[in-house]
């Protein structure tokens, strides 16, 4: 069986979503260590988190580390509810 004959098609929207900004950083970042998507990247996220499995391997934590370094993001999933936006970003102002 070819690689192919795996594939499942769908059907993919544009979105809108707005996140937190560094967190956006580290993501496109990872997106590109593993020469893939964004888009790819949080749909591999988000399906592993509905089958309650961890999405990242120690190479891929190694390299989330390095890129919150890298981008100063000091935020953990305790951060998740409690994260507002300020006043600036609301405005629609960078």
């Amino acid at each position: 069986m070819s690689e192919t004959d795996d594939r499942i098609a769908v059907e993919r929207i544009q979105t809108g979503v707005r996140m937190e900004k560094r967190l956006v950083k580290v993501l496109k970042g990872l997106a590109e260590y593993h020469d893939m998507s964004l888009g790819d990247l949080l749909e591999g996220i988000v399906l592993h988190a509905f089958d309650n499995k961890t999405p990242f391997g120690r190479e891929s934590l190694r390299k989330i580390e390095e890129l919150k370094k890298v981008y100063h993001l000091d935020l953990d999933s305790a951060a998740s509810h409690r994260l507002t936006e300020t006043r600036k970003a609301r405005r629609g102002q960078s």
